[in-house]
């Protein structure tokens, strides 16, 4: 996402390009631009000039979107869902709900806090 946002507003960016520059294999980033595409993070451009771009100003992105889009939900918790709801067991009683609760929101503020624009 760090090379769009480095080129938004000017010519879209072949995963080619971004393969070699990151050192990261072709495959792989076919599989997460299908879903950061999937998520309207990203577009795509065809033809011999096409590439990829992002969908909106990198201001506009942060980096919980991306990691959500990626990853899914955002529960570091498998007691908690993505909003910080207790899910587990009534008879869960390991009375460190309350914690992990306050380090979900925690993490997930954060993440929404920083936008793309901030990492270029």
């Amino acid at each position: 996402m760090i090379p769009l946002a480095q080129n938004y507003g000017k010519a879209s960016v072949s995963l080619a390009t971004i393969a070699r520059d990151e050192n990261i294999s072709l495959k792989y980033l076919e599989r997460l631009f299908a879903q950061l595409k999937k998520e309207g993070l990203i577009i795509s451009e065809k033809g011999s000039a096409g590439g990829y771009s992002l969908s909106r100003e990198p201001k506009e992105i942060n980096v919980f979107d991306i990691v959500k889009a990626l990853e899914g939900e955002m529960s570091p918790f498998h007691c908690l869902d993505e909003s910080g709801k207790i899910f587990c067991s009534s008879k869960c009683k390991c009375g460190a709900t309350a914690v992990l609760v306050k380090v979900q929101q925690a993490v997930n503020s954060t993440l929404k806090g920083i936008n793309l624009s901030e990492l270029i």
